[in-house]
């Protein structure tokens, strides 16, 4: 129970961080000093110091959706293995994962609507639009690694393929991490996909429902988009790849998982840095080919693996 309540504070306490390292990274690919790589954590400090400003139009739900975001993440980043294959697991398996961060998705756009804002439901639609491929494709990846390690539970699926040694590696597995990864910058706003750093309205979709949030609520709505990044990153880490985790509570073994997930962790910071200052944003309309092209990988590994199996 302590280790499992340690890796959950450790996700909220790199999230920050995490963002930092792409942002300093994305600097220097790019030959600018950028901020520092704390600099997150001074922003939502900022930002909780200072009271928040609301629509005349906003209801109760543009009230709540701060709450409900930040809770939604908490709980999906309970279910998450990180240093230790051992979760919160009655709490709910990938199904469960996936719907708690569409639960996220959809009072951010309602949140967006409700002002009237012509930005927000821009940014509302778009995001709507975009998501209708990457769900499917996110529970079809993870549902590929729950085939080849017989559960749903992330944990578990975590264990048996790390106790397995490399028995179970094959190419659904790099077919669903390829999928997956795709749609990891595609749920988190990132290039090719949106720009993060970018309010041009013409371009813009997670920061489009964000604008009329200021303050406290911005503080947890941005928090809540970080913790996010970081469980998705942690499930290409712990789950796909889970070598390295510890499978008991010996000290040695938890304090190695650690310290391999934060490498892990900073390793896909890092590729993300670099595919941002690599590509730009894609237009709007060519998203879904590149979404399509994640869906049918993760089809593809679903397809593999009753093939080896068959054979």
């Amino acid at each position: 129970m302590i280790l499992e309540l340690v890796q959950f504070l450790l996700i909220l306490a790199i999230a920050p961080l995490v963002t930092g390292v792409i942002r300093k990274a994305k600097a220097l690919m790019q030959s600018r000093r950028g901020p520092s790589v704390l600099q997150p954590y001074r922003d939502l400090g900022k930002l909780l110091s200072k009271g928040s400003v609301v629509s005349n139009d906003a209801s109760w739900l543009f009230t709540i959706t701060p709450y409900v975001c930040i809770a939604a993440v908490t709980v999906a980043a309970l279910l998450v293995p990180v240093m230790y294959a051992g979760t919160f697991g009655f709490l709910g398996d990938l199904i469960v994962l996936i719907y708690l961060l569409a639960m996220m998705r959809f009072f951010m756009a309602l949140a967006a609507l409700d002002t009237g804002s012509a930005f927000g439901g821009m940014g509302s639609s778009r995001e709507m639009y975009i998501s209708s491929i990457v769900e499917p494709t996110m529970l079809l990846s993870i549902f590929a690694m729950a085939l080849v390690a017989g559960t749903t539970s992330l944990a578990s699926i975590s264990q048996n393929i790390a106790s397995s040694g490399l028995d179970l590696v094959s190419p659904a597995l790099f077919l669903a991490a390829a999928a997956f990864f795709i749609a990891t910058l595609a749920e988190n706003a990132r290039l090719p996909f949106d720009n993060p750093s970018t309010h041009l309205e013409l371009t813009m979709i997670h920061e489009a429902m964000l604008l009329e949030y200021s303050g406290k609520q911005l503080a947890l709505m941005e928090m809540a988009s970080m913790t996010k990044l970081v469980i998705f990153l942690a499930i290409l880490s712990n789950v796909f790849f889970p070598w390295g985790i510890a499978t008991g509570a010996e000290p040695l073994a938890v304090l190695v998982g650690a310290l391999l997930f934060l490498a892990k962790i900073t390793l896909l910071a890092l590729v993300i840095a670099m595919i941002e200052s690599s590509i730009s944003k894609m237009r709007l309309f060519r998203l879904p080919n590149l979404l399509t092209v994640a869906f049918m990988l993760a089809l593809l590994a679903v397809v593999s693996y009753y093939i080896l199996g068959v054979a």
